[in-house]
């Protein structure tokens, strides 16, 4: 019969997290594991298998949740669709300038280290980033119902675009560009989508939509 764990497994999980996201894969040991968490080594073992098996669970615990916060901004109703869309964006860009110890995302940091030599890390990076896509998709398809973006718009290039922008920013945020120019990008990147041909006009070029949700 199997004995209890007497430790509380969340709780080594994000020390373990901690060290992952702070000095990345290659820089983390287990037995700096082992002191952060305060377990023996044969402990961790025990319990989440080896040092890539624990890398992985981590991983995958905060794609899922990066993923599901996406979600929760960008699901609601049609009319509000454009409105969380470049609410989103502006969002994402103000959180990447307030990291000032340039830590970034664990699932970027984690694919550019890993995803050239390591196929577990590439497949779910890619099947992540594939879902977020995914749900900015339906956010502009909504909008193009809403008749606020162009609806001859191909909706999934338009997300792969966003997400494009968004992990620009990631990139650049890293890099220690400074907050004003990190809003003007997600500024330009909003006004760049696609108006409705009711909503062209106002001076805007192209005849594009604003980075106003009223696109005034």
């Amino acid at each position: 019969m199997a004995r209890p764990r007497e430790f509380d497994e969340e709780a080594v999980l994000d020390a373990a997290s901690e060290q992952f996201w702070t000095k990345g894969y290659a820089g983390t040991s287990m037995d700096a594991i082992a002191a952060a968490t305060g377990l023996g080594k044969g402990s961790l073992y025990g319990a989440f298998g080896g040092k890539h098996q624990l890398f992985l669970r981590i991983f995958d615990t905060y794609s899922a949740r990066i993923a599901g916060a996406v979600a929760d901004e960008l699901t609601g109703p049609d009319d509000g669709a454009y409105a969380r869309l470049c609410a989103h964006v502006r969002a994402a860009a103000a959180e990447i300038a307030a990291d000032r110890i340039h830590r970034g995302c664990l699932l970027a940091k984690g694919a550019a280290e890993l995803s050239e030599h390591d196929p577990d890390v590439t497949v779910r990076s890619r099947r992540t980033l594939e879902r977020i896509a995914t749900i900015l998709a339906d956010d502009i398809r909504a909008a193009q119902r809403q008749g606020d973006l162009d609806r001859a718009a191909d909706a999934d290039q338009l997300a792969t675009l966003v997400l494009a922008v968004l992990r620009g920013l990631e990139a650049l945020g890293k890099a220690g560009m400074d907050a004003d120019r990190l809003g003007g990008v997600a500024e330009t990147a909003i006004g760049l989508l696609p108006a409705s041909p009711t909503r062209r006009g106002g001076g805007h070029p192209g005849g594009w939509v604003s980075g106003t949700p009223d696109g005034e």
